[in-house]
């Protein structure tokens, strides 16, 4: 029965398929089935994302910005390739691309084979229809089917999952990079949408460099006397449409370039270059001569300590000698490097010092001429003791030729010296500035060291730049040169503390005021200290100090007091305030302190060091006995030791100024009512005579007469 029954039955059913064709049918429905099920998921999750809102017109790429600076699309060309709109993984795109195709190629024909064999098996071969059957309805050919097609998307998804893991780790190497990179604009990631914008800065930044530089550079070349005016006309205006620090950096960058040459610059040239740079440190600010003296500074110190056969030393020399000619530095710089030449000494340095000395010896002689000296000592003791090494005693003989006439005041015996050109140039640069400060305080006292430190220590000499040194005024006095201390007996450090002279400054300047030889030698003494700003007042105040003090009056005090008020104002100034503080205080004075202040304002004041200004404190109306008497006294002996002219020109200053009227009338009351009256208590005649045309003198001086020539 069962062998009967299997031929029967496709006869009993003569309109049905075959089964194999049904069985090819049943697969072929099954992978569409499948297919529209995963186009439903794709447009689910599609959904979710929002991609099948942002559709392109011209390629249809669905990926969204965001996800191309991310890298995200690298990830989607991995399910749908040609999707990914990143140019930086292209390559891997088209590779993921390749290897989908493949696995189509695989699988596509896997199926139509079977469909095909079906048919076949359906026409050619009847008597095999029941193995063919039980082919068709044996569940391991589903499962292989089925698992066939599970396969391959199971390949898919580890392959994605490799490469999600070597994007990932790309994009996490990318933001370290990019952390590393932008670490010192932020604390924290950039984000990706940040990042094209900060690129497209650096390049615009970029541009407007390279713009600045072509328009400097123009300027540059076509830099001359008649045309100085326009040029720092249009460099003014670049500082005022640009940042100070790029136009400064590349006006340095490209004067640089012109003026330091292996072959020596005509002195013309150089002197106009340098002319350009002190008229934009007076006009813009003084950043602009800052920021190319320490490019100056920094590359003459390079330079001469390579050495060379070139004259780039010889250039930068030059321009440091014009940069002082110009008034953009002090003779503190130039001192400093003449010195550190004399201590090495050699062929070169004989060479730049006499160049430096041709240049600006003569300004130099007349600013310091103390410190010259002390120059010019310096170098013939080092000539005279080094001097037998060199071959050639030619230039050493003639640097100390040159500086014997510097120190004489000789032009005649310096060969080639013409000051005509820089004074024309002066004449210049005094009508361009006329109108933007150009006293003292542009000019830029710096030293040798303070610029080469200037990294450690900090540009103090720019205004608003940082200090991260020890404090100038608080904590300076501890790194101050302690040689007199170590140099003085201890009886003198003895007296200092009696004299309550607590600090160490004030020690140093008391036991170098006393171990001094006469007030010139304290007078270089003190300078020699290197006090600033706060320091230098306490040489004020030790001073007063001392001469009040002694039992009897001693000039010492009056003349060095003298002497450090011709040099600087600002130790006018100090003296000024020191005496208004003892003019509070003179009821309080004992007799010995009082006589010394007196001898020691009249001095000031008969020696022009103070003006008869200081007096305006004075208040005429509410006159007291100690005030009175230290008037009388003071004016008795600035008319009577004093020379006419001189008693006509302090007083006649008086009058000349308005602001002055109350102590003018003051003084008048004074002379007329307390001075002259007490004339006949006086033993000689003479000198009561002499007093009272002295008086009436003052008194014509004061009312703005012409005082007669004695």
């Amino acid at each position: 029965a069962s062998r009967t029954k299997g031929p029967l039955e496709p006869q009993a059913r003569p309109g049905r398929p075959s089964p194999s064709a049904a069985a090819a049918a049943a697969r072929k429905r099954a992978l569409l089935a499948a297919n529209e099920e995963e186009d439903r998921e794709i447009r689910k999750l599609e959904r979710c994302l929002g991609l099948n809102k942002r559709k392109k017109k011209g390629d249809g790429s669905s990926v969204p910005l965001s996800f191309t600076r991310d890298g995200l699309d690298y990830i989607l060309g991995a399910l749908e390739p040609g999707a990914g709109g990143s140019g930086l993984y292209e390559s891997s795109g088209e590779e993921e691309q390749d290897g989908e195709d493949d696995d189509e190629d695989e699988t596509l024909p896997e199926s139509e084979g079977d469909l095909d064999g079906g048919c076949e098996s359906e026409g050619d071969e009847d008597e095999n229809v029941e193995n063919a059957a039980d082919e068709a309805v044996d569940p391991e050919s589903w499962e292989e089917v089925g698992g066939g097609t599970r396969e391959k998307r199971g390949r898919k998804r580890v392959r994605f999952a490799e490469n999600e893991d070597l994007n990932h780790g790309s994009l996490e190497n990318g933001d370290t990079t990019a952390q590393e990179c932008l670490g010192d604009l932020s604390e924290k990631c950039i984000p990706p949408q940040g990042r094209p914008a900060l690129e497209t800065a650096d390049v615009h930044k970029k541009a407007e460099l390279e713009r600045l530089k072509k328009q400097v550079k123009g300027l540059i070349n076509r830099l001359s006397e008649p045309n100085m005016a326009f040029v720092s006309g249009q460099m003014e205006e670049l500082y005022m449409a640009h940042s100070r620090k790029d136009v400064s950096d590349t006006l340095t960058a490209t004067l640089m370039d012109a003026c330091v040459t292996s072959s020596a610059m005509p002195s013309r040239l150089m002197m106009e270059h340098v002319l350009l740079v002190s008229i934009l440190h007076h006009t813009v600010g003084i950043e602009v001569g800052a920021c190319f003296l320490e490019a100056v500074v920094r590359k003459f110190d390079e330079v001469h300590r390579v050495g060379g056969e070139g004259k780039e030393c010889d250039n930068l020399f030059t321009i440091i000698a014009h940069l002082y000619n110009f008034h953009v530095v002090q003779s503190l710089l130039i001192f400093d490097i003449l010195k550190k030449l004399v201590g090495t000494f050699t062929e070169k340095d004989i060479e730049l010092i006499l160049l430096m000395l041709k240049d600006v010896g003569f300004s130099l002689r007349k600013d310091n001429a103390l410190s010259l000296k002390e120059l010019i000592a310096e170098a013939q003791a080092k000539a005279s003791a080094t001097g037998s090494k060199f071959q050639d005693q030619t230039r050493i003989r003639f640097m100390l030729e040159t500086m014997l006439a510097l120190k004489n005041n000789d032009m005649r015996k310096i060969p080639g010296y013409d000051p005509e050109p820089v004074e024309r140039l002066r004449k210049l640069q005094r009508a361009l500035v006329r109108n933007a400060g150009s006293g003292s305080e542009t000019q830029l006292r710096v030293s040798w060291d303070g610029i080469l430190n200037a990294e450690q220590m900090g540009r103090w000499w720019i205004v608003g730049s940082a200090w991260s040194g020890a404090p100038m005024i608080d904590n300076s006095h501890r790194t101050m040169p302690q040689k007199p201390l170590g140099t003085v007996s201890a009886k003198m450090l003895e007296l200092a503390r009696k004299q309550r002279m607590n600090t160490d400054i004030r020690r140093n300047i008391f036991c170098t005021v006393m171990s001094s030889e006469d007030f010139l030698d304290a007078f270089e003494k003190l300078l020699k200290l290197g006090l600033r700003d706060q320091q230098e007042r306490e040489i004020v105040h030790v001073l007063m100090d001392c001469c009040l003090q002694e039992k009897t009056y001693n000039p010492f005090y009056a003349f060095l007091s003298s002497k450090l008020c011709g040099y600087e104002r600002r130790f006018q100034m100090t003296f000024q305030f020191s005496i208004w503080d003892k003019f509070r205080d003179l009821e309080n004075l004992p007799d010995t302190k009082f006589l010394n202040l007196v001898h020691l304002v009249a001095h000031l004041l008969k020696t022009k060091s103070l003006p008869l200004s200081i007096l305006k404190v004075v208040e005429f109306s509410e006159l007291d006995k100690p005030r009175v008497h230290f008037l009388r006294r003071v004016l008795t002996m600035l008319l009577m030791e004093a020379e006419a002219e001189d008693v006509s020109l302090m007083f006649s200053r008086v009058s000349s100024n308005p602001k002055l009227g109350v102590l003018r009338e003051g003084l008048k009351l004074f002379i007329s009512h307390f001075l002259l009256r007490p004339t006949q208590a006086l033993r000689s005649p003479d000198k009561a005579s002499a007093l009272r045309e002295r008086a009436e003198l003052a008194s014509r001086a004061l009312q703005g007469r012409a005082a007669p020539r004695m």
